[in-house]
This record gives C-alpha cells, sequence and structure tokens, in this order.
C-alpha cells in the first residue's frame, strides 16, 4: 500500500473471521515477514513473492555444482594432508590418533565449517562483508582474516617454488639428489664432506637447494634459484585467479583431481614394494594409551581446524559465488569427509613408501654391521664361536643379525660398547618421524631414488604437491581479494596482478639463503593463535550475538529443511568451549616451549636447535599483533563512531533487496493495522499455516529476524534507509535462554 494512502482505523472487532478471510490475509502462506510480503496484487491462494535475493546483482557465480565442490575441496585439501597428517598420526599413537581427530572433526570441524558456508551463501559477500553484515563492531573479524591470508599466502607460495625447483630437477637420470658429489682435489677424488656425514637427499636440499646459512641473522643474500621458481609460482598463482572463479573455477578441475590420481598410483606401487607392509602395520598399529594425553587431543584439534581452512575467509568467499537455495549442508559433510579420507590415503602412501625405505636403511645397516664382524673375527677380536653354524656373515639376513648381535652383547658385556655395533632394529628406522619440508623433500625423495624408473615417480610426486598448493593458494587468494573487491570498485585484473607483485616482492624474505627460518616464523606465529581467535568470534558472532535460534531459522528458510537439532548445541555451547580450550592449550605450549627453529649447521652436518634472537622474537610478536589488530581497532573505531559500519561498501543491488526487506515488514505492518486492528510496530502473528521454530526446550519463538546487520548494536544498516518518520525499534541481541 502507499504510504500517502488515506486510511482510517476502525474500533476493533471482536467478531469472529471467517476461514476465507483469514485464507485471504495469510495468502495461503504464514505472514512470515522473511519470505513474503503482504502485497493487495497478488490473488489470493497464490503464494506471496519472496524477498528477491541479490543473486542477480552482477556477481559472478559457479557454472556448475561440480565446479564449487572441486574449488572447496582443493582449498581444504593441501599440502598439510600429506606431511602434517602422517606425521600426527604416528607421533600420537597411530590408529588410536585416528578417534580424537575423528570425534574433534564432528563436533568443531563439520559444524563451523557449516557455519562459515551458510553465511557466505546468505549474505553474498566476502569475509568482511559478511561480519561487517552480521555485527559490525566485530567487523575485524574479516579484516584479521585477511591479515592472515596475506601471511600465510607469503611463505605457502615460497612452498611451491620450491616444489617447482625439485620437479624441474626431476627431468634427468639418476635423479641429481641420489648420489654425493665427488670433490676432486688435485689427483684425489673425494666425497663432499657435509655429504658424506649427512645423506645425499639432505645434502641437495640444504645446500644445493636452499644453500642455507647457519643462523637466522646471517641473510647470505638472495638465492638465484629459489627467486626464480619463487616468481614462477606466483605466476602461475597470478594467471589462475586474474579472472575470480571464472579462471580459477577451470583450474580446479585438474588441481583438485590430479593429486589422487597421483595417490592412488603411488598407493598401487607402494604396496608391491617390500617392506610397505611393515610401515603400514607400524603407522596403524594403536598405541591406545596414548589417547589419554591432552597434547594429543589439542594436535588433533588443531589439525581439524586448520585442514578445513576455516577462519581464512576462502570458504566464506567461495560460498558467497552461490544460489542461494544451494543444500551448503550436504556440501559441508562432503567436503569435509573428503578432506579426511584424503589424510587416511596419504597417510597409506607415506607410511607404504617409508615402509619400503626403512627396509632399504635396515639391510644397509645389517650389511654394514655385517663387515664390522667380519673384520673383528679376522682380527681376533672375537671368536669365530660365537656366531650361530647356520649363520653366514656374507649374506646375513635381519634375523640372522639380531641373533649375532645379542649373542656378541652378552658375551663382550663389559666391552661391547667399544665395538660401535648397532642393533639395526626395523622398528627405530620406523620410529624416525618426519613432517614437513623432511618428509616432502628429504625422506620422500631418498625413497624414490630406489624406485624402479625413479624420475618418473618423482616428477608425478613434485607435479602434485604442486598441484595441492595451487588449490590451497586459489582459496588463500579468493579470500584476499574478494573482500576487497566486494567493498571497492576496483577493477579485478588489475587488483590481482597488483596483489600478486606485492606478495613476491615481500616473498624475497623467505628466497634469501637464511629464507627457510622464516618460513618457519611465519608457519608458527602468523596464523594459530590469530585464526584460532578470529574462528571463535565467527562463532560467538552468529551463536550468541546473532542468536542461534534465529540463524537455525534462516538455515531453515534458505535449505528448505530445518537442521539437526544437534547444531543449537554444538554452536552454542560445544564449539565455544573446545575452541576456548584450544586457545588457552595454544597460549600455555607458546609459552612453556622455548622460541627458535632448527638450524643447519654445516660443519655438523645436521640441525641443531637454536633460540631466536631479541629482534626475530619482536617479529614474532608483530606477526601475531599485526593479525588480531583488526579486531579491537574496529571494534573501538565502531564504538566511538569513528567509522562507519560499512553498509555505504555494500552494492546497490544488495542494497536494494535491504530496502525491499524493509519495505516488506512496513507494508505488512500497516496491513495488519487497516485490517486487524493492530497497533504499528507490533510482531506479526503466526499464521494457521506457520509452524514458529521450537527452541531446545520446547518453547516457540517469535519469527525471528532474517540475517540482518547491527543485530549486535541500534545503529544499522536498515535504520540508515529507514524514512525518519518511520518508528524504529533498535535490534537487541537474542537470547536463547
Amino acid at each position: 500500500m502507499p504510504k500517502n494512502s488515506k486510511v482510517t482505523q476502525r474500533e476493533p472487532s471482536h467478531e469472529q473471521v471467517t476461514e476465507s478471510v483469514a485464507d485471504l490475509l495469510a495468502h495461503e502462506e504464514p505472514p512470515d515477514y522473511k519470505s513474503s510480503s503482504l502485497n493487495v496484487g497478488p490473488a489470493a491462494g497464490k503464494r506471496a513473492p519472496q524477498i528477491e535475493a541479490p543473486e542477480n546483482d552482477g556477481r559472478p557465480a559457479w557454472n556448475s555444482k561440480l565446479q564449487y565442490i572441486l574449488a572447496q575441496v582443493g582449498f581444504s585439501v593441501g599440502l598439510g594432508n600429506v606431511w602434517r597428517f602422517p606425521y600426527l598420526c604416528q607421533k600420537n599413537g597411530g590408529g588410536a590418533y585416528l578417534v580424537p581427530y575423528f570425534i574433534l572433526l564432528l563436533i568443531i570441524g563439520i559444524p563451523l565449517f557449516f557455519l562459515e558456508l551458510a553465511v557466505g551463501q546468505k549474505i553474498r559477500r566476502g569475509s568482511i562483508g559478511v561480519w561487517n553484515y552480521v555485527c559490525p563492531r566485530l567487523g575485524g573479524i574479516g579484516m584479521s582474516s585477511l591479515m592472515v591470508c596475506g601471511f600465510v599466502g607469503l611463505y605457502y607460495n615460497v612452498i611451491i617454488g620450491w616444489s617447482i625447483f625439485y620437479f624441474f630437477q626431476s627431468f634427468q637420470y639418476p635423479l641429481p639428489w641420489s648420489e654425493c658429489p665427488i670433490r676432486k682435489n688435485g689427483t684425489t677424488a673425494i666425497v663432499e664432506p657435509e655429504c658424506d656425514k649427512s645423506s645425499a637427499t639432505t645434502y641437495f636440499w640444504y645446500r644445493q637447494t636452499l644453500n642455507t646459512t647457519s643462523t637466522i641473522a646471517e641473510s647470505g643474500g638472495l638465492n638465484v634459484k629459489m627467486t626464480l621458481s619463487l616468481l614462477v609460482a606466483w605466476i602461475i598463482v597470478c594467471l589462475a585467479v586474474i579472472k575470480g572463479i571464472a579462471s580459477s573455477g577451470k583450474v580446479m578441475y585438474f588441481s583438485s583431481l590430479f593429486p589422487y590420481v597421483v595417490l592412488f598410483c603411488f598407493m598401487v606401487r607402494g604396496l608391491m614394494l617390500k617392506g610397505s607392509m611393515d610401515g603400514i602395520a607400524h603407522m596403524f598399529t594403536p598405541k591406545l594409551e596414548k589417547m589419554l594425553e591432552p597434547q594429543v587431543w589439542r594436535e588433533a584439534a588443531t589439525q581439524v581446524f586448520f585442514a578445513l581452512g576455516l577462519g581464512f575467509g576462502g570458504v566464506i568467499a567461495f560460498s558467497s559465488y552461490n544460489k542461494m537455495d544451494n543444500n551448503c549442508h550436504f556440501d559441508a559433510m562432503l567436503v569435509s569427509f573428503i578432506n579426511f579420507f584424503t589424510s587416511i590415503l596419504a597417510t597409506l602412501v607415506v607410511f607404504a613408501v617409508l615402509g619400503f625405505k626403512a627396509n632399504i636403511m635396515n639391510e644397509k645397516c645389517v650389511a654394514e654391521n655385517g663387515e664390522k664382524i667380519l673384520g673383528y673375527i679376522n682380527s681376533n677380536v672375537l671368536s669365530h664361536d660365537l656366531i650361530p653354524p647356520h649363520v653366514n656373515l656374507s649374506h646375513l639376513t635381519m634375523s640372522d643379525y639380531a641373533e649375532v648381535y645379542s649373542v656378541i652383547k652378552t658375551v663382550k658385556e663389559d666391552g661391547f660398547a667399544q665395538l660401535g655395533l648397532e642393533p639395526c632394529l626395523l622398528e627405530d628406522e620406523l620410529n624416525k618421524a618426519v613432517q614437513g619440508t623432511g618428509l616432502a623433500f628429504i625422506a620422500f625423495t631418498e625413497a624414490m631414488t630406489h624406485f624402479p624408473a625413479s624420475p618418473f615417480w618423482s616428477v608425478m610426486f613434485f607435479f602434485m604437491l604442486i598441484n595441492l598448493g595451487l588449490g590451497s593458494m586459489i582459496g588463500t587468494m579468493t579470500g584476499i581479494t574478494t573482500p576487497v573487491l566486494d567493498a571497492y570498485k576496483v577493477q579485478k585484473e588489475l587488483f590481482t596482478v597488483c596483489c600478486c607483485i606485492v606478495a613476491f616482492l615481500c616473498g624475497l624474505l623467505f628466497v634469501q639463503r637464511s629464507g627457510n627460518y622464516f618460513v618457519t616464523m611465519f608457519d608458527d606465529y602468523s596464523a594459530g593463535l590469530p585464526l584460532t581467535v578470529v574462528v571463535i568470534l565467527e562463532n560467538l558472532s552468529v551463536a550468541w550475538i546473532y542468536g542461534t535460534k534465529r540463524f537455525m531459522q534462516d538455515l531453515e528458510d534458505m535449505l528448505g529443511f530445518r537442521p539437526s537439532i544437534i547444531y543449537f548445541y554444538l554452536w552454542k555451547y560445544v564449539s565455544p568451549i573446545c575452541l576456548i580450550v584450544l586457545i588457552s592449550a595454544t597460549v600455555i605450549e607458546m609459552t612453556i616451549s622455548p622460541p627458535g627453529y632448527n638450524a643447519w649447521v654445516q660443519e655438523l652436518a645436521q640441525e641443531r636447535f637454536q633460540s631466536y634472537p631479541p629482534w626475530a622474537l619482536v617479529m614474532c610478536f608483530a606477526l601475531i599483533v599485526l593479525a588480531m589488530l583488526p579486531l579491537p581497532v574496529v571494534f573501538v573505531a565502531r564504538h566511538f563512531n569513528l567509522m562507519t559500519d560499512g553498509s555505504n561498501k555494500l552494492s546497490v543491488s544488495y542494497r536494494k533487496s535491504m530496502m525491499k526487506d524493509i519495505s516488506s515488514l512496513e507494508e505488512q505492518d500497516e496491513a495488519r493495522f487497516i485490517l486487524g486492528g493492530a497497533k504499528l510496530g507490533d510482531a506479526p502473528p503466526s499464521g494457521p499455516g506457520r509452524r514458529p521454530y521450537v527452541t531446545p526446550r520446547g518453547n516457540t519463538s517469535l519469527d525471528p529476524n532474517s540475517l540482518s546487520p547491527n543485530v549486535c548494536y541500534g545503529t544499522s544498516y536498515q535504520n540508515a534507509a529507514i524514512s525518519p518518520t518511520t518508528p524504529t525499534t533498535p535490534v537487541t541481541p537474542e537470547s536463547d535462554s
């Protein structure tokens, strides 16, 4: 009804309204001011027009559901699934570690992943726009996410650069890290001492690839090879994201699926290798006592947290390009379980190969120590009578050596240590836990040198790492570009190219000779604690400020079905408590553990832990502060009205849809005032066809507002748009109690 229409209020009538009139007023649908508007135009019996979702605002959209799922899978499944999860599984009880991991995936991972997908899809903005819209005082959440994405993207692409270098080095036979280099000294040829003290793969990594210094304080200048590799990595990433999801979506068809092809190939090949089952059996032999250790649960929670990419903004950005009625609950379940089973598959592959490597190293150990024993016998240090008759020292098996070792240790109890014999136990080789770059660039590469056609497998492995990293980098870059492009009218291609150029220049810090130590620093301090704080604030802003009941109702309207009531309790109580415990444990761990890094000492040809110098400690602290600084700054600025609430950054069509929502509420209010005698501003009653959301206690609540901004305080986008003569009531936080 037009606002300037003349209306006359009739006296309230107590006569019973006929059913036909009631149906007419309700349009045979509940007078839900979120999903319908009361207009005179539509005929009775027809559904009132839906509030126009901002889907036709020129915002890009995924070409297909498959493309979207592959993008989410590519972002969540990354390098950590290959080199972090297997290490944690081995370290924390083998198969027993899977129990706390799966439990925490169900009570933390999936609910929070679902939450991010839902808010991104509903509000159709990047991380900054979403949290400005939900609660402007907590708008710093999106800015902190963007900061963390920036820090992580800087060093994560360096790892892709390392993989690119190894990828091109793999096109030669034999592989360059298969043997130690020979140094010629006049007429004498000797093995490189640093390589001889360590191993060929370790030497190639630290000396020929990184050419690393012995401390973080020694810069050593730029490493030209790594600088060029980083440049190639940023060119690839820039080309993948320059057109937004129009280009990255197509890249995901390959980068998300190819790693699974490689993993399955490695799985089949690994199972055919000698000793592979020893590695798998060692991996999944459960050490149940480990489940009682708090450290195991803390590391499982952290891995769940980072495996799904929570808090980075990439999940929200990808989801914001979906249609409003997309089943994001199904997406959350699907992507989470794909991520989990990918980790299991990668663990099987890694330990099948490491079991093969352990057998190779153990046989080498037996052969070397057999020669020592033979030498002691020939020099009469040991008696030949100590050797059992059935044992052939020239062709020792592991079981024969174990028997000989036991006999000599028993007989020569006093002087056994001087013999320098090693036990050569397969279990000891399998217990040498490695993670991160140590697994990918040292342990796994060493195992592949023993493969038939080793260059082929090396090319496949490092191409897989490149694609795993590229999928995660696309999500990280989308978490940076989407919020900015939503808020500011800048050319997408120009902004993306500028971001990549600036990131490459900043990334030069990581390709100097001491750059590996800065990668470790950023990995330890730039993301862990800040991201945990970001996610708990996301959880609290939706569950406690916006209101879980209201959010559940929004999900029902958006999805067409009511999510399980379990999510109510998980979002409201379980997830916040778990996240608070995780933050506390992280702070305690950072306080107890001395800040430092493992430095490669050239003279000793081994790693040695070193503490950070004072300037590096300041840098570590600055990374944490800078990442979390937007949270208090935005809160204080908006509390004292020093900063706009961000409503002017929304697109014109988005504000138009909000105005239409407000107009629907006003027209419905006037119609009820004219026809039913209600007062202006009264809440709409539940119609005969409406089933209000039922709280867990069984009480019914009024139909809640849809996702609307500033539920945390009175001033809002709507208030700015409502006519000055229209009475407004500040929206207060919902209480679920």
